[in-house]
């Protein structure tokens, strides 16, 4: 079931999300869920925040990146181009070094902006079958699992970006808050 992705200004977005305790059908279901809306909105990444269930998850998918004619993975690994799931995920380490990135946002259709963030992490998560897992990434990986995992934290990606970036932004922000945009898929 494809689910409506929450805009920005909703109170979900700036929620901390709670950690999940528990494996069970309506989590399965809810995974299938968030998958299909963000295949249908066109995204690689989406959190329960942007679909307004305060929880600890998020899932990722960079197949869309990849294009098979030039056979270009961008800057990660093949094992990255297929649905990942992350439960109660944390970052253990980060890289002192950095890189910048223009992101976008399911939640803030048609805004992107450059975001600086580490370029390797090592993580821990329970996996669709909640079973813990440790993985080391870079590049787009790692850049979208911090991207999703601030929404787990009540942060997005502006909130990254100078006060001065924030405040030329205002109208664009005030009207997608009011819901005056074209998304392209359904949002609330």
């Amino acid at each position: 079931m494809i689910l409506p992705i929450y805009k920005y200004g909703q109170a979900v977005l700036r929620q901390e999300a709670a950690e999940i305790t528990q494996n069970t059908p309506e989590l399965q279901q809810f995974i299938d869920n968030m998958f299909e809306t963000m295949y249908q909105a066109e995204g690689i990444g989406l959190a329960a925040p942007q679909v307004g269930e305060a929880k600890r998850i998020f899932v990722i998918d960079l197949s869309a990146l990849y294009d098979e004619e030039e056979d270009d993975a961008q800057d990660f690994p093949k094992e990255w181009l297929k649905q990942m799931v992350f439960i109660n995920p944390e970052v253990l380490e980060e890289s002192e070094e950095e890189d910048d990135y223009n992101e976008g946002c399911l939640s803030l259709p048609d805004l992107r902006e450059v975001v600086i963030r580490p370029v390797a992490i090592k993580v821990t998560f329970l996996d669709r079958n909640f079973k813990p897992q440790i993985l080391e990434m870079d590049g787009m990986m790692a850049r979208c699992f911090q991207h999703e995992l601030d929404h787990l934290d009540g942060i997005l990606f502006i909130d990254h970006i100078s006060a001065f970036k924030r405040k030329l932004l205002q109208r664009k922000l005030r009207e997608i808050q009011k819901g005056n945009i074209e998304a392209g898929y359904l949002m609330k």
